[in-house]
């Protein structure tokens, strides 16, 4: 009889699962075909690749198109349904060692099953010959995402101002930088970016909603559902920073080998990934998986169409997850890199920055999820901010962003803190005077722009100049893309924060968001 009602389910889910992964495989093709025209230009002008290399990106293109849209699609009907559910079961409880305690394991798990993470760990782990493991990277960072969530949940409980928070983490950051060695001080910023990826935002904004939801203030309410991200990714850095403190590894050295590899088979490269990457997301997913089905039992009560629904989205999630890593293990890092050191040995340096530029502008464009926040900030304007202008305004910051990186890598003299010290410190002024709700909307944007493009193919491409760059340093100054990535918005967006303030005071308006 089981077997029947799950067919039936099957036949009448259909329909809607069709719809939806249509919409996201959208979505996706928007985020990976502008990078595919642009490499396939840069490859018959001034980066001519191998043809061997040319096969295994547009490969590895199909299966990131496919799984990230499985992944996506999974996100939606899976792990925010278990979000909002968690969120609301660790509200009724009414203690704060339940919120504490729900927020370390909550955070842990659901980290280290951000894709984002692993490809960034797995990129610290190559460029240092294994000398700063993934493992490593990755346990110490979802311990810190675990402890800034608890933060989080208190900070909306207790009804402690946003901007407040955050100045007191980031004086605390800026503290520990003093200590931490110029490689973890870049892997530490972009661990924050990397960590707020496509599982771990949509899991965090439906905790923020099901918690701040019940609050009787609507419009503290309206203002607590932005924020918590913004605090999760001060944690990574902290965890990070905290990590190269007590380790006290300052000698560490990094170089790339991919110019030298020559794969006999193309299809091996990707087949041969297959059973490890999915053992590794198994996992990742499986803790999960056992947290949803005990609060099933003992809190959530859902009802049999909506369990099964769930446990089909973390199916999807799965078979996404999968997809996605092999595609981008398979090639599509290799052709970034190598890209990267053919511009850098270009006699003309200065092509290094405008090719830097562009891709840093149509990365953002494609993030899958920059479309969600920008209809968000829309919506909650009622369309007085429109999304073009804000769409605009990520693509110049965040292009000036990766440009910035690549002077980096040219200019040894200058140095990561040179952009952070004084963007984070005009980012936190200014969230002293811009309307809370933007707040909150700027600080969760990095997460946002530093999605999964900005990980695998903008991250190579930086690894791959510094690599051909005499005098710089992968590890130094390949790393500290991702950084940059999540600053730029911080500020775009407190910007538009600002216009519509003064806009709003002119009767533009009528809505009090100061």
């Amino acid at each position: 009889m089981k077997p029947k009602g799950f067919c039936r389910f099957i036949t009448i889910e259909r329909n809607e699962i069709y719809l939806n992964v249509l919409l996201k495989l959208k979505e996706v093709l928007y985020s990976v075909l502008p990078i595919t025209v642009i490499v396939m230009i840069l490859n018959f002008t001034v980066a001519p690749l191998d043809i061997s290399l040319i096969v295994k990106f547009l490969i590895g293109t199909v299966l990131i198109i496919i799984g990230l849209s499985t992944f996506l699609f999974g996100i939606d009907i899976g792990i925010i349904p278990i979000g909002n559910a968690m969120g609301l079961t660790i509200v009724k409880a009414n203690k704060l060692w339940v919120v504490v305690i729900a927020g370390l394991i909550l955070g842990f798990f659901i980290s280290i099953a951000e894709p984002d993470l692993y490809i960034l760990a797995s990129q610290v782990d190559f460029v240092t010959s294994g000398l700063i493991s993934r493992e490593s990277i990755v346990a110490v960072v979802s311990v810190g995402i675990g402890a800034m969530l608890s933060l989080g949940f208190i900070r909306i409980v207790h009804n402690i101002s946003l901007h407040k928070v955050l100045t007191v983490l980031y004086a605390i950051i800026f503290i520990l930088a003093l200590f931490t060695s110029r490689e973890f001080l870049a892997i530490s910023f972009d661990a924050s970016g990397a960590t707020t990826g496509a599982m771990t935002v949509p899991f965090i904004l439906a905790l923020a909603t099901s918690v701040s939801a019940l609050k009787k203030d609507s419009k503290a309410s309206e203002e607590d559902n932005f924020g918590l991200v913004a605090i999760v990714s001060a944690g990574a850095i902290l965890a990070v920073m905290i990590m190269s403190v007590i380790s006290k590894t300052d000698t560490i050295t990094a170089s790339l080998e991919y110019n030298k590899a020559t794969s006999t088979s193309i299809i091996s490269s990707f087949v041969q990934k297959i059973a490890t990457i999915a053992l590794e997301v198994i996992l990742a997913l499986l803790p999960i998986l056992i947290i949803f089905l005990l609060f099933q039992k003992i809190s959530f009560k859902l009802s049999r169409k909506a369990f099964k629904k769930v446990l089909f989205g973390l199916l999807f999630t799965f078979i996404g997850f999968v997809l996605f890593l092999v595609g981008v293990n398979g090639g599509f890092m290799d052709v970034g890199a190598v890209i990267g050191y053919s511009v850098a040995s270009l006699e003309n340096k200065f092509y290094l920055v405008i090719v830097g530029f562009i891709l840093g502008s149509v990365t953002v464009l494609a993030e899958p999820a920059v479309y969600v926040l920008t209809h968000q900030i829309e919506d909650v304007t009622s369309g007085y901010v429109k999304r073009k202008i804000v769409i605009i305004s990520l693509a110049i910051g965040v292009g000036i962003a990766v440009a910035l990186s690549m002077i980096r890598i040219l200019v040894p003299e200058v140095q990561l803190w040179h952009y952070l010290l004084p963007g984070y410190l005009i980012s936190l002024a200014m969230s002293y005077f811009v309307p809370k709700l933007f707040v909150g909307i700027a600080f969760d944007s990095g997460g946002v722009a530093s999605g999964p493009m900005t990980a695998t193919f903008i991250l190579a491409f930086a690894h791959g100049a510094a690599d051909a760059v005499e005098e710089a340093n992968v590890l130094i100054d390949g790393f500290g893309m991702i950084a940059m990535v999540a600053l730029t918005p911080l500020i775009a967006l407190q910007i538009l924060g600002f216009i519509f303030k003064v806009k709003s005071k002119k009767g533009g308006i009528k809505k009090s968001d100061d």
